[in-house]
This record gives C-alpha cells, sequence and structure tokens, in this order.
C-alpha cells in the first residue's frame, strides 16, 4: 500500500469540524425565537434580579455576579423554563451563597478604560430609602429576607412558599414580623407605622 493512498484514505474518514461550523448543543444559540425572548427578558429582568439578590445583603457587584451567573445557566436551558422570574431568583440566591469571600487585592496598576458594553449596574441605582431598606433587609434572618425579598418582587405568599419549599402560613408569619419595621423605625404612631 502507497503512503498517498494511506493519507488519502485516512483523511476523508476522519470529520473535519471548524469553530464556526459547529452546531451548538444548546438550543438557544440555534434557535433566532428563543435567543431574541431571552434577550428581551434580559434586558427587562436583569436589573431587578440584581436588586433582588441585593435583599439578601450582596453587594451590588455580588448581586450582579450573582444575577449575571443565573442568567447564564438559564441560556442552556431556556427553552424548558416555564416560570424565568421565580427560575431565576432561586438560581441567583444559590449563586450568590456560593460566592466564596475573596481576598482583597492590593491594587497596584491604574484601573483600565470600561468597555463599550453597558454593566447591568449602570441601571441599578439605589434611592437613599432604598439603601435604608437593603441595610434593614440584611440585619434579618435569611429566612425573613429570602421572603421579603420575594414579596418586594410582587410574587403571591402562595408563589413564595412553592419557591422557598415551605408553607403558606410559614411565609405569612415572615412577612408579618415586627423586626423589620423596628429596624426602620416604623413603630406604631410613625408616618407609615403599624397602626
Amino acid at each position: 500500500m502507497d503512503k498517498t493512498h494511506l493519507r488519502a484514505s485516512t483523511t476523508s474518514t476522519l470529520p473535519v469540524n471548524f469553530p464556526s461550523q459547529r452546531k451548538s448543543s444548546i438550543p438557544a444559540a440555534r434557535n433566532e425565537v428563543i435567543r431574541a425572548n431571552f434577550a428581551s427578558h434580559y434586558e427587562e429582568h436583569m436589573s431587578g434580579l440584581i436588586r433582588h439578590v441585593m435583599r439578601y445583603g450582596a453587594t451590588p457587584y455580588e448581586a450582579a455576579d450573582a444575577a449575571q451567573g443565573a442568567y447564564i445557566e438559564a441560556f442552556r436551558v431556556w427553552h424548558l423554563i416555564t416560570c424565568p422570574e421565580a427560575w431565576l431568583r432561586k438560581v441567583a440566591f444559590r449563586q450568590y451563597l456560593r460566592q466564596a469571600p475573596r481576598p482583597q487585592e492590593e491594587l497596584t496598576d491604574e484601573v483600565p478604560d470600561r468597555p463599550a458594553f453597558s454593566c447591568p449596574l449602570d441601571k441599578v441605582v439605589l434611592k437613599d430609602e432604598e439603601t435604608h431598606v437593603y441595610e434593614a433587609l440584611a440585619q434579618l434572618p435569611m429566612r425573613q429576607r429570602q421572603v421579603i425579598a420575594w414579596h418586594l418582587d410582587g410574587f403571591s405568599t402562595n408563589e413564595i412558599a412553592d419557591a422557598l419549599d415551605i408553607r403558606p402560613p410559614a411565609v405569612r408569619q415572615n412577612l408579618a414580623r415586627t423586626q423589620l419595621k423596628e429596624l426602620l423605625g416604623l413603630t406604631p404612631g410613625t408616618p407609615g407605622g403599624a397602626q
């Protein structure tokens, strides 16, 4: 057998795939409608998801990282998610909990210019009142923070119970606790306080 014949038969049986020719295994990457739906949802809900994670006590940067991680996971299974708002909140919370404290680095170089794309944090501008609420929320036990974060995002008691895998009475009990009102200075007789 000559070398030319051997070379030709070997190369003809091996598939050659260049990166631009590979088909993605992620349905959203192959389907324009799914991609457009995902992009629209991201644009409309990313800042709200960041705020949701901040209500757990995350810094804006930790919250943005957690929200971004949730959207990355969502992109892979976007076609399967039936309630993206709840799904993303659960995943973002897990992402936030996974973030380990990182040792502080001593910065010695100048900060580089920002890239051309917009940062999701640009859309999250907190008012003084909102900052005060988030600081008060950070002092609550985690379960109360979770319930209040979901409540502030407009979810019903039953939806919160389903998402957090607790009973509706437990949700109502966490919402009724007066600890947050005390932290916010809302006592009976003050504007906005209990009557």
